[in-house]
């Protein structure tokens, strides 16, 4: 590191030493001045809005955190991962020509005490959780590389036995938990309060008719109380939702978003249902008239919304295309094996074997990053229902083998179903595209 960057990173720890004691008072305009080469590095206009708004909402909603979580927030979430890390991934990529994952996604535990129809993640062993000693040295080697934004998944972390130990030895990073709620009660958001460096993201289907009919009867009341506690505790929280041809509409409605708003959700994750897990359905997926609703209706949330929303599929425009494959994140399953995204269950390398750098630079990790963007109209992002034959040919290329039984068939038995969908929803997104997104691209390219 130079002599101008630590004094730059000196000066702008000072900053954040004291803006932490004062953030709910100091102004927009001073917030975003700290992380201001962080966005000005962003592309595209839509890209540096979102991440403006993202940062300016979390401010907002500091005056209701813990004061560890608010502490987590500004030194972990903003100065670690965004201001102190850069050099770091400025190194890594000087070595290797290719930047690492902005974050990591990782199951230490496939044990549930749910069986919810249709979960991705159902086929995965439950038998043994992912040894502690591998997660923490690959958490390590990800803060080498200046990452320090972690997803949890499952399984249900929340029954992990080691989550709230691990939590505090990591406590320079900072974790997004998705869970099912069920086993927050006021105990768990009081640790969650006192540690600060996680946000519990809750899977919700809908309301309680929806929610019960896929997670069981009694997880609406006990997500509300989850929602409840976690409030009240001072603990940043959120909502995560599975559009699925049933419930497309729903979950982008005003009345669903206002519900949890008032709930007090400062985020909203989308995910469109992909056809792998427990008894795959290609029935079961919003059909291409709903995912394009379902776009038109994100984007009027962000405008009218006091609430920070995503979806996976419809957002490819915020992260030039799809953010597998190891350039924006990768998935490390509860065996070790590293999948490029939680929903693409192929692997070719294992974390028990080979470093994370090893990993990220691998064969298979590069397949995928020479493809990217799969597609140039970044509506459609996907390798596996927008672009199957870009999936397809990366297994066959690498000789990546399926990280469960059953995986196999998102490029076998379902590939001509996959296919004809992809053709379908590409008629609408392509027109979409030209029509919406291109024209604004072009202009402040031509600027």
């Amino acid at each position: 590191m130079t002599l101008k960057e630590k004094v730059r990173l000196f000066t702008t720890s000072a900053t954040i030493r004291s803006v932490v004691k004062v953030l709910p008072q100091i102004s927009d305009e001073r917030w975003l001045s700290i992380i201001k080469g962080r966005v000005s590095k962003l592309k595209r206009k839509e890209e540096r809005d979102f991440l403006e708004n993202l940062l300016v909402t979390l401010k907002k909603s500091s005056s209701s955190m813990s004061p560890a979580v608010r502490n987590k927030v500004v030194f972990n979430l903003i100065n670690n991962a965004m201001i102190q890390g850069q050099p770091k991934r400025k190194a890594f990529a000087q070595k290797y020509g290719i930047n690492p994952p902005n974050h990591l996604v990782f199951s230490p535990t496939m044990k549930c005490n749910l069986k919810c129809y249709g979960c991705y993640a159902w086929e995965y062993s439950k038998k043994d959780d992912l040894p502690i000693d591998v997660i923490d040295r690959f958490i390590g080697e990800a803060n080498d590389m200046g990452i320090y934004f972690f997803v949890i998944t499952g399984g249900e972390p929340f029954v992990w036995t080691q989550l709230y130990d691990f939590l505090a030895r990591h406590n320079d990073s900072f974790f997004q938990i998705y869970t099912n709620g069920t086993c927050i009660d006021g105990k768990v958001a009081k640790k969650l309060a006192e540690l600060g460096n996680v946000i519990p993201c809750i899977s919700v289907e809908g309301f309680e008719k929806e929610t019960a009919a896929r997670r069981g009867d009694t997880t609406w009341p006990k997500i509300l109380s989850a929602m409840d506690v976690l409030r009240k505790s001072g603990v940043l929280f959120g909502f995560s939702a599975t559009a699925t041809r049933e419930n497309n509409e729903l979950i982008v409605s005003d009345e669903f978003i206002d519900f949890f708003i008032e709930k007090g959700c400062f985020v909203g994750w989308y995910f469109n249902y992909i056809p792998i897990g427990r008894e795959p359905n290609l029935d079961l997926m919003p059909t291409p008239q709903q995912r394009d609703y379902r776009r038109k209706r994100i984007l009027e949330i962000r405008k009218t919304k006091d609430i920070v929303v995503a979806d996976f599929w419809n957002d490819g425009n915020l992260v030039n295309g799809c953010m597998a494959g190891g350039k924006n994140y990768l998935h490390v399953n509860v065996n070790g094996d590293v999948e490029p995204c939680v929903f693409v269950h192929f692997a070719a390398d294992n974390i028990k074997e080979k470093s994370l750098s090893e990993i990220v630079t691998s064969p298979f990790f590069m397949a995928f990053r020479k493809r990217q963007p799969f597609n140039e109209n970044h509506l459609r992002p996907c390798s596996i229902i927008d672009n199957p034959h870009i999936l397809r040919d990366i297994v066959a290329e690498t000789g990546a083998y399926a990280t469960h039984s059953g995986a196999e068939g998102i490029v076998t038995d379902l590939a001509k179903q996959l296919d004809a969908y992809s053709c379908e929803y590409g008629k609408i997104a392509d027109r979409v595209w030209e029509e919406e997104y291109k024209p604004s691209e072009e202009k402040e390219e031509a600027s």
